[in-house]
């Protein structure tokens, strides 16, 4: 074995998929590298010391005093508020995330829910149960107004793929500034605005102090009554007892939740009991090119580092 190790894939378990596919999706990418699986504890901590990249969930900072060739840990999640990036730091490591690599698949997954409640397909199901060959009436996405909550990989995702739907779109962003995508831009503090004549609300932002509970009873009655929720984010940016109520009082026409807040969502829950609610168990993000898209991340990073000959101002890097 190398005295050195380019590139360490750490064990990790991501939809299913064996960590084998992104050991092969990285050594695809980088050919002239050594990518090296540590299938186990005892084969971590001997390979750890001699890792230039750690591509893997997390380091403690016990595990960063022991990594001594250590440049970056490319973290396979996008989120990154496990980690103690302070101790990264104070050891002059680099950290990069997976952001964007859910953008197709969850903008995928939006733009089906949108689709189901315009065409109504939950009551096409319902029907369909009953053999019952009864038409009803739907809706058409086309002429709408559809309001995204975050402007980050998967919220312009969303807008993407909305383009060619004939319809008009409203952003909500921290920092509305810097625009977006979207015909219009709101910030957090003016989503009544936002939302007030939208037929579609997708929440796609981060979970932080801003936007806790920022989908409150006061945004409810905002929401046009014939409007759906759609939530892609986390569960805490609804207060779930002020959407139940406007479910159970149609204040609003329905929700599709792919996260919910208590999560998992309690067998005995009353969100179950609705027929115009879709829930998912935090689902949107499945897609079986999860490794590849996550490779690609990191190819480029390790790739800027080595033509930059600098472990800063890469792709994705937030240490």
């Amino acid at each position: 074995m190398s005295t050195q190790v380019d590139v360490m894939v750490v064990r990790q378990n991501i939809h299913g998929i064996p960590p084998t596919r992104y050991v092969e999706a990285l050594r695809d990418r980088l050919p002239d590298h050594e990518v090296v699986y540590a299938a186990t504890p005892a084969e971590e901590r001997e390979l750890l010391p001699s890792a230039r990249v750690v591509a893997g969930f997390e380091l403690s900072p016990s595990d960063l005093d022991r990594a001594d060739n250590l440049e970056l840990l490319a973290c396979s999640f996008a989120g990154v508020d496990h980690l103690d990036l302070d101790a990264f730091r104070e050891h002059g490591v680099a950290v990069t995330n997976a952001s964007g690599v859910h953008g197709t698949n969850i903008g995928e997954y939006v733009l089906g829910g949108i689709l189901t409640f315009a065409r109504d397909f939950l009551e096409s199901r319902r029907r369909q149960r009953r053999r019952e060959w009864r038409s009803h009436k739907t809706h058409e996405l086309a002429g709408s107004t559809v309001a995204v909550v975050g402007m980050g990989a998967i919220g312009k995702s969303v807008v993407q793929r909305l383009q060619g739907f004939d319809v008009d779109t409203v952003g909500v962003r921290y920092t509305p500034e810097k625009g977006g995508p979207t015909d219009e831009v709101y910030s957090y503090d003016e989503i009544a605005e936002a939302v007030d004549d939208a037929s579609y609300v997708v929440l796609a932002c981060p979970l932080t102090d801003a936007t806790e509970h920022l989908v409150d009873a006061e945004v409810f009655k905002t929401m046009d009554p014939e409007s759906v929720l759609l939530n892609v984010a986390r569960g805490g940016v609804v207060d779930t007892d002020a959407l139940v109520y406007a479910l159970r009082w149609n204040s609003i026409r329905g929700a599709v939740l792919d996260v919910t807040d208590p999560e998992p969502l309690p067998e005995d829950h009353e969100l179950w009991t609705f027929e115009n609610v879709l829930i998912t168990p935090h689902n949107a993000g499945h897609t079986s090119r999860y490794f590849e898209r996550l490779a690609d991340i990191v190819t480029e990073a390790i790739t800027t580092a080595e033509e930059t000959g600098d472990w800063t101002d890469l792709p994705n890097q937030v240490v």
